[in-house]
């Protein structure tokens, strides 16, 4: 079954959303909208598709079942809200939205208008790190002690004095953790399961904007394993992102979407015979650590096939408007404790 999707937005991550939806055999782009009216008219002659600047235009476009959006993280559950009420699914970019208020009222009027919300965590549908999720449901690593994150990246201070909406409260709804921190932190809530308080500091230590470049956090989990979570984008000239987890049965190194380390007690993992796996020197740092254009969109159309395979079976998505969620709830606890400078419960 052929299905067709618009892609409201029209800068750099709605080309990556463009390019993946393509790459997918069964969806076809037939629809680009966003406010300059230049870049939507290329993006969408590439694609075959038919321009818009005018938002409702667009969502009355047919045929078009599904949205894909990536404009400002602070206006995403009005854009969502917008495309149910015309009856169309949606795949957001991340976050769901700027705050849990925003995302409540929005999966409120999603459910009212019965149609599916799925969100851009990509590492979800990573082979690599579907297999840690695997190997942790499975207890190869026994019991989740301790786990540590960071995302040491570097953008720019043009990268946010030439952009009406980064690093503002309003439409990015923080910095390093809510833009490009909030990945790991969706991973580590998927690994290891919800959080139970945080404690906190944030601050902008490089660059002249509202939100934080800089955030440092101790998460507790329900489970009793605690984890340390860096995230910034003052570290110049950036690194790779790298978690590690630590079992009572062994550990587990990840860089960027990539498992780099095994080390096992017991030789429990294929291909890891009680030994961790070799980490090869000669690979490139990533070029998220470095840049926001997101070259590679393999990981997007893993996010698109998932989808559309939801919508054809009648099951929620890999990452489901609730999943989407958990992240941003995390966040908010985060900023609330950098700014009492006191220990803050999470409310699931």
């Amino acid at each position: 079954m052929i299905r067709h999707v618009g892609i409201l937005g029209g800068g750099g991550i709605s080309e990556t959303h463009a390019r993946a939806a393509a790459a997918v055999p069964d969806l076809r782009v037939v629809a680009v909208c966003g406010r300059d009216e230049a870049r939507v008219r290329a993006l969408a002659e590439r694609h075959a598709a038919t321009p818009f600047t005018d938002v409702q235009a667009f969502l009355r476009h047919r045929p078009m079942e599904i949205v894909a959006i990536g404009t400002p993280s602070g206006v995403h559950a009005d854009d969502i809200e917008a495309a149910a009420a015309h009856g169309l699914h949606v795949l957001c970019e991340k976050p769901l939205d700027i705050t849990t208020v925003r995302i409540d009222r929005m999966l409120a009027a999603v459910a009212r208008a019965g149609v599916t919300i799925g969100v851009f965590f990509q590492d979800r549908s990573t082979p690599d790190l579907m297999d840690v999720k695997d190997a942790l449901v499975a207890g190869r690593l026994g019991r989740p002690i301790l786990a540590d994150a960071r995302v040491k990246w570097y953008r720019p201070p043009e990268y946010y004095a030439q952009s009406l909406w980064r690093g503002t409260w309003a439409l990015d709804g923080g910095g390093a953790l809510m833009n490009q921190g909030i990945h790991t932190v969706d991973l580590l809530l998927w690994l290891l399961g919800d959080v139970r308080r945080v404690y906190a500091r944030t601050l902008a230590a490089l660059h002249t904007i509202d939100v934080e470049d800089t955030a440092v956090a101790v998460l507790e989990f329900e489970s009793g394993a605690v984890a340390t979570l860096e995230a910034t984008t003052a570290a110049w000239p950036g690194y790779d992102r790298r978690v590690s987890i630590t079992g009572t049965l062994g550990t587990v190194v990840i860089e960027q979407a990539r498992v780099v380390g095994w080390d096992i007690r017991e030789p429990a993992l294929e291909g890891a015979a009680g030994g961790a796996a070799a980490v090869d020197p000669t690979v490139a740092v990533g070029p998220a650590a470095r840049t926001h254009v997101v070259a590679d969109a393999s990981a997007h159309r893993r996010v698109f096939e998932d989808f559309v395979s939801a919508l054809d079976v009648g099951r929620p998505p890999r990452v489901d408007g609730r999943e989407g969620r958990r992240s941003v709830a995390l966040i908010e606890a985060i900023y609330a404790s950098s700014r009492t400078g006191q220990p803050v419960e999470v409310t699931p």
